[in-house]
C-alpha cells in the first residue's frame, strides 16, 4: 500500500542530534542548501551528553520533503538522530529582544504595562527606550511585537525557535531507523 503525504506546505521542526565537532552546523545548513530547501529557524547549542550538540531546524515545506530531508540528514556522518517534532506533542519556544522608543513618561508607563501582561522584562531603560525580553510561543512573542509597533520598535534580536518534546518521550528514544544508517557510518 502507497503512503500518501500532504502537500499543504507549513511550518516542520526538526531535531537532529550530532557530534559536536567543527563544521558540523555548516555541514546539516549546507544539505538544506543543496536541496533547495530555506531554513526560517536554525537554533545550536549543548545537550545533556558530552560531545553532543542539538540542532534545532525549522523549515517551510511539505510532509513528502520533511521526511526526505531528514532521511538525509541522517545519512550525514556526524547526525546521531533525528526527530520531527510534531506541534501538538512538543514544546516550541524563541526569545526575542524588542527595544522600543519611549520618548515620554507615558509612553514608558505604557510599554512596561503591556511587557506585564505578557509576562515579559524590562531589561534595558534610557530616557528615550525601553528594551523589552519575552520568551514564549510564536504566537505570544508576535502578539507583543505587534502592540510595541505603535510605540516605534527601533530593533528585535531573535532566536531561532528551541523545541523538546512534551512528556517521557526523547529524541534518544528513536533507535531503530538511527541504527539502520549508523550502520554503513560505523563500518567506514
Amino acid at each position: 500500500m502507497k503512503k500518501t503525504f500532504d502537500t499543504e506546505k507549513k511550518l516542520y521542526t526538526l531535531s537532529i542530534l550530532v557530534r559536536d565537532i567543527p563544521g558540523v552546523l555548516s555541514q546539516v545548513a549546507r544539505l538544506f542548501s543543496r536541496k533547495g530547501y530555506n531554513i526560517e529557524s536554525i537554533v545550536s547549542g549543548e545537550t545533556d551528553r558530552p560531545g553532543v550538540t542539538r540542532i534545532t531546524i525549522v523549515i517551510l515545506g511539505d510532509e513528502l520533503m520533511v521526511n526526505q530531508i531528514a532521511a538525509q540528514c541522517r545519512k550525514l556522518i556526524p547526525v546521531l538522530a533525528v526527530k520531527l517534532l510534531d506541534e501538538a506533542t512538543s514544546i516550541q519556544r524563541e526569545f526575542s529582544l524588542i527595544k522600543v522608543q519611549a520618548a515620554d513618561r507615558n509612553s514608558r508607563d505604557e510599554v512596561i504595562q503591556i511587557a506585564n501582561i505578557f509576562r515579559a522584562n524590562i531589561i534595558d531603560v534610557s530616557r528615550e527606550t525601553l528594551t523589552v525580553a519575552i520568551f514564549g510561543d510564536k504566537d505570544k512573542t508576535s502578539a507583543l511585537r505587534g502592540l510595541l509597533a505603535d510605540y516605534g520598535i527601533l530593533e528585535i534580536a531573535k532566536t531561532g525557535t528551541l523545541a523538546i518534546e512534551r512528556g517521557r518521550s526523547t529524541i534518544y528514544d528513536d533507535n531503530k531507523l538511527k541504527e539502520e544508517y549508523n550502520y554503513g557510518k560505523n563500518v567506514l
